[in-house]
């Protein structure tokens, strides 16, 4: 599990906080390097002791000359970019692998908020849906960390676990024999989907935006397995991981040689402390070299280093926290009670246990801005003439008044039938037109009355509503008057000719009117054929 060390360092002081981590030896950076560099050290003096001990003379001008020739050209070798670039890469894509770790939270307040009913049946719905979900990602925990795979080797595993169910499990097998090319990792999250659908049909989720938000949740949990997938399938080319580890062991070999006390004229080469200890030659392989293992220790994260991921945690955590959320916490919330700030809406102060504590309110960046310089002639004159009283903008009301006039007023027409005129309703169409100048002229009382009518509580679109309403209720009457006709001659005819030759042949009598509403002056031609006979 990654060492964390935030608690130490929340607080700089001094010279620094990082000193007191110096000491630390788990996930350090001497419990990685350690070994490597016994062994440069080891090489080092191997070296320093030939050439000091075990070489003749022409051996050792052989060895000198080995020596200048690596301390001159060793830095040739662009360590420093090669090794940044790299190492930024690893870090970024470390992080990136555990940002893709899926988290069953969101998904689980989804199902115990949508997925409605308190029997067993919504129960076994609930907690099936989000173990089918704990066990996806288990499944893919176990293709990429050696530590998970340990633990659960089989599906006979999964099943003592309790996170798979025989049947199930029989199921999965059968599809690997069918199809052994393809991860199964999915077919869980498949069988969550389908009790999503079957909760929809049996009305358990209310309506289709809940079953979309939750299958859309669902497919971010499937998206991010399938992105650790992708973090161990694809991994950083393999030749730049090459150029970076050959370039760094290059580095040090030729290290090795350059950096050796030898007898010559030149005094780079006299020091007499590499003769002891190679001081720097060490640093710089701590660094370096350093720097190399915390990218091999990043690359791979859910191994069993000791900066890598505790998976095995996680496993036990998701799936209690999801049986917590859709079973213990379904629909269970504390009693409502008012706050202690409730009369006064909000507080003006909250407590501090210790009153040194409390800080003034953060300023904005201008507040302080010194603003003497600035005179009354250089602010901008005034283009209109004001009065000498102030005008007080905040006056809507007087904006109303003074701009009512140039109001858009919408009006809605009515629509007029001209009706053939009989005897059954010439009485109720009086009543119409009545009714009609009644409404014009409420509509001219309104035009005079609209700016007393604005200081009201009612406002536009209740005006237009009621008028809308008067419009109906006149639409209403004319239609009455229409069928009153149409029912008359009816009676009149019950079984003649004519309605049964000719069925449109009333509606069109009763539609043909004059624009006043009078009788009409003309016949149509199929009336007229009509009274032939009766002449």
């Amino acid at each position: 599990m990654t060492v964390s060390y935030t608690a130490e360092v929340a607080t700089c002081q001094r010279c620094g906080c990082f000193w007191k981590l110096l000491a630390r030896w788990r996930a350090s950076i001497y419990k990685i390097i350690w070994f490597d560099l016994l062994v440069f050290l080891f090489c080092f003096y191997a070296m320093a002791l030939l050439y000091h001990q075990l070489l003749d003379k022409e051996g050792r001008l052989f060895f000198e000359e080995i020596v200048r020739y690596c301390r001159h050209h060793g830095g040739l070798i662009p360590l420093s970019f090669v090794l940044a670039f790299y190492v930024s890469i690893i870090v970024e894509r470390w992080w990136s692998q555990y940002t893709s770790v899926p988290w069953p939270d969101p998904l689980a307040v989804y199902v115990s908020t949508l997925v409605r009913g308190l029997d067993e049946h919504g129960r076994l719905m609930r907690r099936t849906i989000m173990r089918y979900v704990c066990l996806s990602l288990t499944m893919v925990l176990t293709m990429i960390s050696p530590g998970i795979k340990r633990r659960f080797p089989t599906y006979d595993y999964l099943i003592e676990a309790g996170m798979l169910n025989r049947n199930e499990a029989n199921i999965i097998a059968t599809m690997d024999e069918k199809f052994p090319g393809h991860f199964k990792y999915w077919m869980p999250l498949m069988w969550a989907a389908s009790i999503m659908t079957r909760a929809r049909r049996e009305g358990r989720i209310w309506d289709d935006f809940s079953l979309k938000s939750m299958i859309d949740e669902l497919n971010k949990f499937r998206l991010g397995c399938n992105m650790l997938i992708h973090y161990d399938t694809i991994s950083v080319p393999l030749v730049y991981t090459q150029v970076v580890t050959l370039a760094v062991y290059t580095y040090f070999l030729a290290a090795i040689f350059g950096h050796q006390h030898i007898e010559s004229s030149d005094n780079s080469f006299n020091s007499i402390i590499n003769l002891y200890f190679p001081v720097f030659s060490t640093l710089e392989f701590f660094f370096f070299m350093g720097w190399l293992k915390v990218a091999e220790t990043l690359i791979c994260p859910f191994g069993d280093d000791d900066d890598d991921f505790d998976l095995n945690w996680a496993i036990d955590r998701n799936l209690q926290v999801s049986y917590l959320i859709v079973d213990e916490m379904h629909n269970d919330h504390p009693t409502l009670v008012k706050d202690q700030y409730w009369d006064d809406v909000f507080p003006n102060e909250l407590p501090y246990n210790d009153e040194s504590q409390r800080h003034a309110p953060p300023e904005a960046s201008t507040a302080k801005l010194d603003l003497s310089k600035i005179t009354s002639s250089h602010i901008p004159k005034q283009q209109t003439p004001t009065d000498t009283d102030e005008l007080d903008f905040t006056n809507f009301d007087g904006e109303d008044e003074n701009s009512y006039d140039n109001e858009l007023r919408i009006r809605f027409a009515s629509h007029r039938f001209n009706i053939h005129r009989s005897s059954s309703s010439i009485s109720f169409m009086h009543m119409v037109s009545q009714h009609e100048s009644r409404i014009q002229m409420d509509e001219e009382q309104g035009e005079e009355e609209h700016l007393v009518s604005r200081r009201t509580s009612k406002d536009d679109f209740d005006r237009l509503k009621e008028e809308r309403e008067r419009e109906r209720h006149v639409r209403q009457l004319q239609n009455a008057a229409l069928a009153l006709d149409i029912i008359k001659e009816e009676l009149q005819h019950p079984s003649g000719a004519t309605s049964s030759n000719h069925p449109q042949q009333t509606s069109s009598r009763a539609f043909q009117s004059t624009p006043s509403g009078g009788e009409s002056e003309h016949k149509t031609e199929t009336d007229k054929e009509e009274e032939k006979p009766k002449e």
